[in-house]
């Protein structure tokens, strides 16, 4: 069954519909290990410390009504005290699992270390699709359950990457960062993918949910093309945020703060998205290593974030969602 590349933006026939009005939200979690942000990456040196503060994390999402999607990647995924902590949740319902590639911890290790082979697309074919395999396998054996749903480790999609999560059963795939480029780095493009879901294939087999950016400010409608021409000139983005002329506003609480994540809700209820993504790294739910959460305050302003945000989207009407309420609303 043929699949258009990930790499590719959509035609406008390919955006998907849903069977009611629903105005839905899913919580992600980019579920990983810790490592210095600000150094190469290596395959080993890294940590597993904060891994036992999702327990406290699953237990708040379940508290707010929410059922929060971990994106797990290998150190996760062989982690048996990770397992421990979400199995129960996943078998009822209150939490489920997704896969999360990064290629640099996953075996097999037959390719060198580089900024370019972080991105798993990147890799040849045949080694990118051994390492999403055995990730899989590890997943549902780990979790008791079969990864539905997909993030490429740094939105690291590659021309044949569909191939690959249809082969394996995946049914949704969430790593298209719509409104960023990561080709300075070797990465992908996404500066022209929609915000809206969008099937990858006719026979509407698997779709893609883009991750949740919206612009913000008087020149907001000509936010795609005046803000990548600044990408050279962080400083001059500053000035045109705190002008209230232009902000582009990723739904994360690591570097958004709260009423810039209720303005990007705004924009994007207004943008009549059916489907909102949110998105944060399960390291920082423990000070120290992501540069967002540094001392035990900074952690506690990261629950209140999702406190307010989460009471907002109850306030303009969006609703809790999940993959399995995804896949059966989605009309095909």
């Amino acid at each position: 069954m043929a699949l258009r590349s990930l790499l590719d933006p959509p035609p406008a026939q390919a955006l998907a519909r849903f069977s009611d009005s629903k105005v839905r939200y899913l919580l992600t979690v980019d579920t990983e290990e810790e490592f210095d942000w600000n150094k190469p990456l290596r395959r080993e040196g890294y940590g597993l410390d904060h891994v036992s503060r999702i327990a406290q994390f699953q237990q708040f999402c379940e508290e707010m009504g929410v059922v929060p999607i971990y994106l797990v990647d290998w150190p996760i995924a062989t982690c048996e005290l990770a397992g421990e902590i979400l199995r129960a949740p996943i078998a009822a319902g209150r939490a489920e699992v997704g896969v999360q590639l990064h290629p640099w911890v996953n075996p097999p290790f037959t390719e060198e270390v580089t900024p370019t082979n972080s991105f798993a697309g990147n890799l040849p074919y045949a080694l990118e699709a051994d390492k999403f395999a055995r990730l899989r396998d590890r997943i549902e054996a780990q979790f008791g359950a079969a990864p539905l749903i997909y993030r490429a480790g740094r939105y690291g999609l590659g021309p044949r990457t569909a191939e690959i999560l249809q082969a394996n059963g995946i049914a949704i795939d969430t790593s298209v960062r719509a409104k960023f480029d990561y080709a300075a780095s070797s990465g992908p493009d996404y500066r022209q993918h929609p915000l809206k879901p969008y099937w990858l294939d006719d026979a509407q087999t698997m779709l893609e949910l883009p991750l949740t950016t919206t612009f913000w400010g008087l020149l907001r409608e000509l936010g795609d093309v005046i803000y990548p021409r600044m990408w050279r000139m962080p400083q001059a983005r500053g000035v045109l945020s705190r002008l209230g002329l232009l902000e582009r506003i990723p739904l994360t609480p690591e570097g958004v703060g709260v009423e810039e994540a209720i303005r990007g809700i705004d924009m994007a209820l207004d943008a009549e998205l059916p489907v909102l993504i949110f998105s944060f790294h399960s390291p920082s739910l423990a000070p120290g290593h992501t540069p967002y959460v540094r001392t035990e305050d900074d952690l506690a302003q990261l629950y209140d974030w999702w406190r307010r945000v989460l009471a907002y989207c109850e306030l303009r009407g969006a609703r809790p969602s999940s993959v399995a309420d995804v896949l059966a609303a989605v009309a095909r």
